[in-house]
């Protein structure tokens, strides 16, 4: 007996979307929206899919948000990687500064910061999610202590300036900056801001 035929209709098909591409405009609703304010049509809609290709392939919508933001960290905020791997303080806290700005100031972007917006505002049922953005906000809080405090190894910072206060500060005038985005700042008020900023540094 010769091999059974194939039915082709009950092979797995390959995916009919980019899911680079979904992801992103998912991202963009999150962003826009906030993860409480964001419905599963709002999602399906924007990515182009219906609700099981969206389950199928990045669960719900709460698995959802975090390849998002895992996303967001690699294409939007890449900058800030960059800029811990410039070779001197003051030019990863400039890099970061200016980085900032040129971010929320771009015109592909939605007002603020997705970070910020995407998880603040969270009811019942969805407290995992504000909790997991403040530990990824941490994070970062983390990250630029622990180059600060390689600066200070390096001989790079002054002596009675303390790492993790500095990092700190740095963190909020970026945080500072996002929320005046989403409030509407212009560029150039927000570029003023910045180097007002650089002139207080101590180093």
């Amino acid at each position: 007996m010769g091999p059974v035929p194939t039915n082709p209709s009950k092979m797995g098909r390959p995916r009919e979307f980019d899911e680079y591409a979904a992801l992103n405009a998912a991202m963009r609703v999150f962003w826009e929206k906030g993860y409480e304010g964001t419905s599963l049509h709002d999602l399906t809609a924007a990515m182009g899919i219906n609700r099981s290709s969206l389950y199928s392939t990045f669960g719900d919508k709460e698995q959802l948000f975090h390849k998002v933001i895992a996303q967001y960290r690699e294409g939007p905020l890449s900058f800030i990687g960059k800029g811990l791997a410039l070779p001197n303080a003051r030019a990863v806290i400039e890099t970061l500064f200016r980085g900032t700005v040129e971010f929320l100031v771009d015109p592909a972007h939605p007002r603020g910061c997705l970070s910020l917006q995407g998880g603040l505002a969270c009811g019942t049922g969805a407290e995992s999610v504000q909790q997991a953005m403040v530990e990824w906000r941490e994070s970062g809080l983390v990250a630029v202590q622990k180059r600060m405090r390689q600066a200070k190894r390096d001989g790079d910072l002054p002596g009675d300036v303390d790492p993790r206060d500095l990092a700190r500060y740095v963190l909020v005038v970026v945080n500072g900056l996002s929320i005046q985005a989403a409030n509407g700042a212009k560029p150039a008020e927000m570029r003023r801001a910045v180097e007002l900023a650089l002139r207080t540094l101590p180093l």
